[in-house]
């Protein structure tokens, strides 16, 4: 007879699938999928909100196990860390917290854990305080170890609230469509609607609403009066600033809202936007039809762009370039436990053959915007002063310094923040019209 998992169950294979290092990207639809649109927010919130304190929870539960479940049993380890989770932030009675998380490991055919995963949240509840206290310092502030002790050095004034910001939910901020009228125009249609929001003081486009909502209740979104956009994320039309008439180059685009918003801002330019397959496309695709935009799509590899291309030369490129991620790990809670500190230098490479592939395609006189969703110096700067020395004519401008964020050796970064944006890096390049040496 087939068993019907049950929400907590559900959690516990696709955290135990993440744990196994698939991204969440694949794991949750795929663990979502058989469930009924009431039973998903719970599995959603188990399954987010134990990643993102899993460092956390993982150093609670160790103290708890005599020895962690083998590997094949990853699903207990899995139901143990939701279970502290409920105990711990979730306004979740405790009786049901651990009965309900016991009968899921009798679903899952693992009778035998029952009585470990029921002592284990006895003992979390009867000792807390004293788990607590034993916890390392990136364990209480749910950062895997290398991780900590990065930001601490590079960030050492900003680490508490970069880790606080890394296990929020992360703020839902609207991109305005100017085209279809002003944003205090759309201020007050999300007012008519009881949709409390506030105005970015700095980011024209920028609305964040207090409380997230589905977007098919957000008035004209479907008709393309807005999109779902992270405030750092919309400085980068504001810094490349794409004028009418150009030809502009977005190299890694997927899912297409920084291409849409280029032509948003200016909608007599030329943008291809462009990625690695044609399943990162689709959703470009998506909003390019939603918004009414122009895009060219096209497959390119961005590491190869100028060879795919010829001798096609654009007035601007944008790089948002594959990265590590560490700058918007409330939206990407697996990075805690699948990214390990040897993958920074194999993204520093792969940023900088990007570039290299992308800089022939920039006109003299014309400019490349690099961006990153990292706080790590060896994905930003670094790159970029590797970059200065290794392309030709190549020469970093300031950017404008009323821009929020850090300014940084060859940049600007954005720190993640309670109730503001994501941690994003941007640095503008210009290719200078003659070389300095000619």
């Amino acid at each position: 007879m087939k068993v019907t998992l049950t929400s907590r169950a559900v959690a516990a294979r696709i955290l135990a699938a993440v744990h196994g290092g698939e991204s969440l990207v694949r794991a949750l639809p795929k663990g979502l999928e058989p469930l009924s649109p009431e039973n998903r927010p719970l599995v959603q919130e188990l399954v987010y909100g134990t990643l993102r304190e899993w460092p956390r929870l993982e150093g609670i539960t160790l103290q708890l196990l005599r020895k962690p479940p083998r590997a094949k049993d990853a699903d207990v380890l899995c139901l143990i860390l939701t279970g502290i989770h409920q105990l711990s932030a979730l306004n979740v009675p405790s009786h049901a917290a651990v009965g309900e998380t016991v009968e899921a490991a009798k679903s899952l055919g693992k009778s035998w854990a029952a009585g470990l995963i029921n002592g284990c949240l006895r003992n979390y509840q009867r000792q807390k305080g004293a788990l607590e206290d034993q916890l390392t310092p990136s364990q209480s502030n749910a950062l895997p170890e290398w991780l900590w002790q990065a930001i601490c050095e590079q960030w050492p004034d900003q680490s508490d609230e970069i880790a606080r910001a890394s296990r929020e939910h992360p703020p839902m901020t609207l991109r305005v469509n100017l085209l279809r009228g002003s944003r205090t125009d759309y201020v007050t249609q999300m007012q008519n609607a009881d949709i409390p929001v506030t105005s970015h003081p700095h980011i024209a486009t920028a609305l964040t609403l207090q409380t997230p909502r589905p977007v098919s209740s957000i008035p004209g979104f479907l008709e393309g009066w807005s999109s779902v956009q992270d405030a750092s994320a919309q400085l980068a039309a504001q810094l490349l600033q794409p004028q009418n008439q150009e030809s502009i180059f977005d190299a890694c685009a997927a899912p297409g809202g920084k291409a849409c918003h280029l032509l948003e801002y200016a909608p007599k330019a030329q943008v291809l936007a462009a990625d690695i397959s044609d399943q990162r496309l689709e959703g470009v695709q998506e909003n390019s039809s939603r918004l009414n935009l122009p895009l060219d799509i096209k497959v390119v590899d961005a590491t190869r762009a100028s060879a795919t291309l010829g001798p096609k030369q654009f007035d601007a490129v944008l790089a948002d370039v594959p990265c590590s991620a560490t700058g918007v790990m409330r939206r990407n809670p697996d990075i805690k436990i699948t990214r390990k500190a040897a993958d920074i230098q194999t993204f520093h490479q792969q940023q900088r053959d990007i570039l290299t592939g992308l800089w022939p395609l920039v006109k003299p006189g014309g400019r490349l915007l690099y961006v990153t969703c990292s706080l790590l110096d060896a994905e930003n700067d670094q790159v970029i002063e590797a970059a200065q020395s290794q392309l030709p004519q190549c020469e970093v401008m300031p950017l404008p310094g009323d821009t929020p964020g850090v300014i940084t050796r060859f940049g600007l970064q954005t720190l993640p923040s309670l109730q503001g944006g994501d941690g994003l890096y941007f640095s503008l390049l210009k290719k200078m019209a003659t070389h300095p040496c000619a």
